[in-house]
C-alpha cells in the first residue's frame, strides 16, 4: 500500500505541477502589476475594516479562518521536511513560492467572493462555485468538490491529527500503554483525543461563525508567540545569521543538496503550507462581508506573507542557525549530504524543531513545539471542516441524493481518531496527494477564466480607480462586462432600491414643509 500511494503521489506531484504553481504565480503578478508588493499598505488597512454581518464575518475573521487552515503542521513539520530533503536552498524556493504565490492566492479568493452565494444565512463559495458561474463547466465544478470533499475531509487532517497525538506525547508522555487494533497507543493520547473530539464537534457543530469567532484569537495568539520565540533564538545566535542567509542563497542555486530538489521540496512545502493556488482559501475569502471583491483578494494575499515568509521562516531560521537538520539525498539509507544530527532522527516531523528550541531552552524547548503544534494542527482541521463542507454544500444544490452535514462531521473525527492513535508512516505522503489533486485543477481553473473572462483583474482595476477617486467604494459586475455575480448583482439592486426610497422620503418631506 505504501509503495501505491507514493507511486500516486510522485505522479501528481511530478515537475510539471512544481512548474505550473511557479508559472502561474509569475503570471498573475504580471497581470496585477505585481499588486502584492503595491499594495501591502492597503492590504493592513483592509485587514481591521470592521465589516461583518449576520450572513457573514469580517475580514479579519476570513483571514484568520483561512490562516488556520495555512497555519498548520506544515509551518512545524513541513519546513523541517523540506530542510532534510531539499537542503536549506528549499527555504529560498519556499519565499519564491510565497512571493508569486500571493498574486495567485489574490486571483482566487477574489473569484470566491465575486461568484459566491447566500445560503441558509451563510455567505459560501470556492473553486466550485466560480469554475460553474463563469467557466459554465459544471463537471469541473463537481471533480473539484469531490476531491476537496475527499482531500479536507478525509486525507488531510488525518496529517494535523497525528501532529496532535504527537504533541499530547511529547508534553505529558505515554502513559499507561493499551494494546488496540492499531498497535499499542498510550492512555495520555486517548484521554486527549477524547477531549479533542468533544471541543472539536462543539466547534464544527456551530457553523462558519463559531469556527470565526474561536480562530479570530487563537490564530494570531500561537503565530505571534511562536515568531516571539523564534526571535529570541536568532537574537541569541545573531552574529551567524548573515552566514545563514548566504547558505540559504547559496544552496538553493548548488548541486549540494540538488537544485531540483531544493526546487520541489520548497515548492512543495511552501504550497501545503501557506496553500497558494491550492483552492481552499477561497472558501473563507467568500465568507467574509466586504464592499468590493478586490478588497478580500487582497487580504487573502497578505495571510501569504504571515504564513511563509513570517512563520515558516521561523522555522527555517531556528533549525538553520542552532545547525539542528540533517539532510538526506539520493544517497544509500543512512547516508547524508549533511548531518549535524543524530542519523535515525525522523526528517518528516518536528524533531528539527525541537532540537532547535531545545538548543536554546532545555527542557522547555520540546514542550513549546508540542504546544504549537497543538493549536496550529487543531485550528488547521477546523478550516479543513469548513472547506469540506462547503463542498458537500455546493454538491447538494445539484443532487437529489444529498450528503447530510452530519455524516461529514462523523467522517472527519473518525479520521481524526484514526490519525492520532496510527504512527506517521506515509501519512505526509496521502496529505500531498490531497494537497496536489486540488492544486492540479484549481491552477487550470483559474488560469483558464482569466482567458475568458479575466474577472480578478477586472476587479483590481475598478478598485484601484475607485481608490484613486476617493471614494466611495462599491461594486457593479455587469458595468465590467462580468457575468454570473449573481450576488452582487442583487446586492447593488437592494443599494439602489434603499437609495431611491430615502431619495422619496426625503422629497415627501420637504414638500410637506
Amino acid at each position: 500500500m505504501e509503495a501505491f500511494v507514493t507511486t500516486i503521489n510522485n505522479f501528481i506531484w511530478s515537475p510539471a505541477l512544481i512548474f505550473l504553481c511557479l508559472g502561474a504565480g509569475l503570471f498573475y503578478s504580471v497581470q496585477t502589476r505585481f499588486a502584492q508588493v503595491r499594495l501591502v499598505r492597503e492590504m493592513w488597512r483592509l485587514l481591521f475594516a470592521k465589516n461583518s454581518s449576520t450572513e457573514g464575518i469580517s475580514s479579519f475573521q476570513a483571514l484568520a479562518v483561512s490562516l488556520s487552515g495555512r497555519v498548520g503542521v506544515g509551518n512545524i513539520a513541513g519546513v523541517a521536511a523540506a530542510i532534510g530533503f531539499g537542503g536549506p536552498g528549499a527555504v529560498f524556493w519556499m519565499w519564491v513560492m510565497a512571493f508569486l504565490g500571493a498574486s495567485t492566492a489574490y486571483a482566487e479568493s477574489t473569484l470566491g467572493q465575486l461568484y459566491k452565494v447566500e445560503e441558509d444565512g451563510q455567505y459560501r463559495g470556492g473553486p466550485a462555485y466560480y469554475f460553474e458561474r463563469c467557466l459554465g463547466q459544471r463537471w469541473l465544478a463537481v471533480l473539484f468538490a469531490v476531491s476537496a470533499i475527499v482531500a479536507c475531509g478525509m486525507f488531510l487532517p488525518g496529517v494535523q491529527a497525528n501532529a496532535v497525538g504527537n504533541a499530547v506525547t511529547q508534553i505529558f508522555g505515554e502513559g499507561s500503554i493499551v494494546a488496540t487494533q492499531f498497535g499499542d497507543v498510550g492512555t495520555n493520547k486517548l484521554v486527549a483525543l477524547a477531549v479533542i473530539l468533544m471541543i472539536l464537534a462543539f466547534i464544527i457543530f456551530g457553523g462558519i461563525k463559531r469556527i470565526a469567532s474561536f480562530t479570530q484569537v487563537v490564530v494570531p495568539f500561537m503565530a505571534i508567540g511562536y515568531i516571539i520565540m523564534s526571535m529570541i533564538v536568532v537574537f541569541l545566535n545573531f552574529d551567524q545569521v548573515p552566514a545563514m542567509l548566504a547558505l540559504i542563497i547559496g544552496d538553493a542555486f548548488t548541486a549540494q543538496a540538488g537544485f531540483g530538489a531544493a526546487i520541489g521540496w520548497g515548492v512543495r512545502r511552501g504550497i501545503y503550507s501557506n496553500e497558494a493556488g491550492q483552492g481552499t482559501g477561497p472558501h473563507a475569502a467568500a465568507a467574509a462581508e466586504v464592499d468590493h471583491p478586490a478588497q478580500q483578494g487582497l487580504v487573502q494575499a497578505f495571510s501569504i506573507y504571515v504564513d511563509t515568509l513570517l512563520v515558516c521562516s521561523a522555522t527555517a531560521f531556528m533549525i538553520l542557525i542552532t545547525q539542528q537538520y540533517n539532510v538526506q539525498g539520493t544517497l544509500p539509507a543512512g547516508e547524508f549530504l549533511v548531518q549535524n544530527v543524530a542519523a535515525d532522527t525522523v526528517i518528516s516531523s518536528a524533531a528539527f524543531t525541537q532540537l532547535a528550541l531545545e538548543s536554546v531552552f532545555g527542557g522547555f524547548g520540546p514542550i513549546f513545539v508540542g504546544l504549537a503544534l497543538f493549536f496550529f494542527a487543531f485550528t488547521t482541521i477546523l478550516a479543513y471542516y469548513y472547506i469540506a463542507e462547503t463542498n458537500i454544500t455546493y454538491l447538494n444544490r445539484y443532487f437529489k441524493a444529498r450528503i447530510p452535514l452530519s455524516a461529514l462531521k462523523i467522517v472527519l473525527m473518525t479520521m481524526v481518531a484514526y490519525g492520532m492513535v496510527n504512527s506517521a508512516g506515509y501519512i505526509w505522503t496521502i496529505g500531498d496527494i490531497g494537497v496536489g489533486l486540488m492544486a492540479w485543477i484549481n491552477i487550470l481553473g483559474i488560469l483558464a477564466i482569466f482567458f475568458v473572462a479575466k474577472p480578478a483583474i477586472l476587479c483590481l482595476r475598478d478598485y484601484e480607480a475607485q481608490l484613486k477617486a476617493g471614494g466611495p467604494i462599491g461594486f457593479d459586475p455587469q458595468s465590467l462586462g462580468i457575468k454570473n455575480a449573481t450576488f452582487w448583482e442583487k446586492r447593488l439592486e437592494k443599494q439602489v432600491d434603499s437609495a431611491i426610497a430615502v431619495a422619496e422620503v426625503q422629497a415627501n418631506t420637504h414638500t410637506k414643509h
